[in-house]
């Protein structure tokens, strides 16, 4: 399968206008967002659990970031309640589940293969920075490849964000418009390499997930 996987053009999945898909085990359910292969793949997804269900135990040889975006996901390593952010590296692995279910954003396939590097951030619990006036800003993970965040913007603020290396934007909550699109809650905008982004936040403000840089690596690939 191949989804969005021009990575020289603007992509925009709205969550609205999307269809979950079945994934092979009972009660869990995808709203793909970019793929490039079949049941292993390249894949950004939005993730949904059922109460109850569960992943049989699997090995991420390409690594796995997720961020959890409603109810409590779980593994080995225990909770990981709505707000969490999550990096398991290149050859880690796990058996997810969802007791009382749970719903995720998770990108697969796109680590560097020298990445060891675990990440567990509450951001509900965690020392959000003030970057700018009426933004607060949580860094959740940078190297020489890429950066990943998150940010609240204040009602009304404008901001611009690095786009020069790819970026993508996920609307935790909140909305917010960059003069082409206006983007909603559980929306993904994904802008290729040499863009620029420039985006208001809605009345109600905007929380959303960043990630910048890494699509230099990625730039040739195409459907």
């Amino acid at each position: 399968m191949h989804l969005n996987a021009d990575f020289s053009q603007r992509a925009l999945v709205r969550y609205d206008e999307s269809d979950w898909v079945a994934s092979p085990m009972p009660g869990v359910r995808r709203r793909m967002l970019d793929r490039i292969g079949g049941e292993v793949a390249r894949a950004t997804s939005i993730v949904q659990f059922d109460p109850g269900s569960a992943f049989s135990a699997h090995t991420h040889d390409g690594g796995e970031e997720y961020l959890v975006l409603d109810g409590t996901f779980q593994d080995e390593d225990g909770d990981f309640p709505t707000g969490f952010y999550v990096r398991n590296p290149p050859t880690s692995s796990h058996t997810p589940a969802a007791s009382a279910g749970a719903t995720i954003l998770v990108k697969l396939h796109q680590f560097d293969p020298d990445d060891r590097t675990l990440v567990q951030i509450d951001s509900q619990k965690a020392d959000w920075a003030k970057r700018a006036q009426g933004v607060e800003h949580l860094a959740l993970h940078s190297d020489p490849r890429e950066t990943v965040a998150l940010e609240h913007w204040a009602p009304g603020v404008t901001r611009s964000l690095d786009a020069t290396g790819g970026l993508e934007v996920f609307m935790v909550a909140g909305a917010l418009s960059d003069g082409t699109d206006t983007l909603t809650r559980w929306d993904w905008l994904r802008l290729p390499v040499g863009s620029e982004f420039h985006a208001t936040a809605g009345p109600e403000g905007a929380r959303i997930w960043i990630k910048s840089g890494h699509l230099r690596d990625v730039i040739g690939r195409a459907a």
